[in-house]
């Protein structure tokens, strides 16, 4: 299997949701706002930021495995059953270490 188009787009994901998380750090470091009233949005709107950050590094997490079997020349084999996963599943989910029937 060719795992060229597979790690390009697994890195250009992986950059992608870094800028993102740095932002998302920059944001929440920000200084609070003393208005009361202004100050409790901004709370619910960093508990979004925190949970959308915390799903960010899991998908990192799962690139970065994903990039760790590339490496190790097992990508595109399931590590549950070790058959091989199709195409179409990887083109979908590039970092999935499953085929769709374990992963169901």
């Amino acid at each position: 299997m060719d795992t060229t188009t597979y790690q390009a787009a697994l890195r250009e994901r992986r950059a992608e949701l870094s800028r993102h998380l740095e932002k998302v750090e920059q944001t929440l470091d920000e200084t609070p706002s003393k208005d009361w009233e202004d100050r409790s949005s901004e709370r619910q709107g960093d508990e979004v930021l925190e949970s959308l950050g915390q799903a960010e590094l899991a998908e990192v997490r799962r690139i970065d495995a994903a990039l760790g079997r590339i490496g190790a020349g097992t990508y595109g084999i399931c590590q549950t059953c070790r058959e091989e996963i199709s195409a179409a599943r990887l083109d979908l989910l590039p970092a999935t270490p499953f085929c769709k029937n374990c992963a169901t």
